[in-house]
């Protein structure tokens, strides 16, 4: 039976939902999935930090109340966070990086991702900010330090949304895509379909945490930007960077353009998209765009997500799924442990 013995980097709901699902599947993962997972550090900008190399109690880093310095009640712990200790000094083998996104040049996560993987130490990340702009740069630092980065979470949360194109459409020529990719933007445009106007549906976003104070990043497309650099990057070969992808969000959409649309049985929906000409050039772009309620995507509601791919092969295929939420995106680290195990048991084998 393989233990992987992991840091956790960050410990807001991501990565205490982590915590929560080793507390209460770990036996379950150990038949199922061949592994368990041992958690011997965390560190919190607000929590604080502590290593312990012997495991951690998962149920008392679940019950840790959210106040500041909490991690000091735990024996070696700290009220300071501690990241690179806990990063290179704890004994993982595994770091879950979910850490704040700075959209410009993906800081401070890109450096944890580095310390980890310069010294061979896996990374899964729900980070945007890394993968759009350093993916390249750190898969190669992985390669040559015999390590991994994954990053499944970084779009779709939950939603095996990368792998599933990588391995599952391997083969069936994919051209490109277009995507509801913010779950908070959809969810707006959703509730003014439902009579409210765009002022009342953001406010309910922030009721119900969905949005955060600021919501430009949701509603002006630049969360939606990231992850179409991230899927063409990846899906597409492209070499693009937020700066190429034109954007535009949905904050200019007006009750009576909701009311046009419907006159027309039409919906508007914030559309993340990219596509490979046959001169093999990307274009890519994040706009509102008025779609047909036959069309796939216009009939996603709330807070949901969904990405249709143009395949050579087999036409569209739509792909709809949770874009958000703590254990849902919990999910999408352990789908990346997972990813990790299944290549280092093909190594031994």
């Amino acid at each position: 039976m393989t233990e992987y013995k992991i840091a956790l980097l960050g410990f807001g709901g991501v990565n205490r939902a982590l915590a929560q699902l080793v507390s209460e599947k770990n036996d379950a993962w150990a038949e199922e999935l061949g592994f368990t997972l041992k958690i011997v550090g965390v560190s919190d900008i607000f929590l604080g930090s502590v290593v312990g190399k012997n495991g951690l109690d998962p149920e008392a880093l679940v019950a840790l109340p959210a106040t500041k310095g909490a991690l000091a009640s735990f024996e070696n712990g700290s009220a300071e966070p501690a990241n690179e200790t806990v990063i290179c000094h704890s004994g993982a083998d595994i770091v879950a990086e979910a850490t704040f996104t700075n959209p410009v040049d993906g800081q401070p996560a890109t450096t944890f991702c580095r310390w980890a993987l310069e010294k061979g130490i896996s990374i899964v990340t729900t980070n945007k900010g890394p993968v759009a702009l350093h993916a390249a740069g750190l898969k190669k630092l992985a390669a040559s330090t015999g390590s991994y980065f994954e990053f499944e979470g970084a779009v779709m949360s939950g939603t095996p949304v990368i792998r599933l194109a990588q391995e599952a459409l391997a083969g069936s020529e994919i051209t490109g895509f277009k995507g509801i990719l913010n779950g908070t933007s959809n969810f707006i445009l959703s509730k003014m379909q439902g009579g409210l106007d765009f002022a009342a549906a953001l406010s309910q976003a922030q009721e119900l945490g969905y949005a955060e104070a600021d919501p430009t990043a949701d509603v002006e497309g630049h969360d939606v930007r990231l992850k179409v650099v991230i899927l063409a990057n990846e899906l597409l070969g492209a070499k693009l960077t937020p700066n190429d992808v034109s954007c535009e969000g949905i904050s200019k959409i007006t009750e009576q353009d909701i009311q046009d649309a419907a006159a027309k049985d039409s919906r508007w929906k914030l559309i993340g998209s990219a596509h490979r000409d046959a001169d093999g050039t990307v274009t890519a772009s994040v706009r509102p765009n008025l779609l047909p309620t036959t069309n796939a995507l216009a009939g996603v509601t709330g807070a949901t997500n969904a990405v249709s791919f143009e395949t050579n092969l087999l036409g569209p295929v739509t792909v709809v799924g949770a874009g958000a939420g703590r254990i849902e995106t919990a999910y999408a680290l352990l789908s990346d442990i997972i990813s990790i195990h299944k290549k280092k048991s093909k190594k031994v084998i």
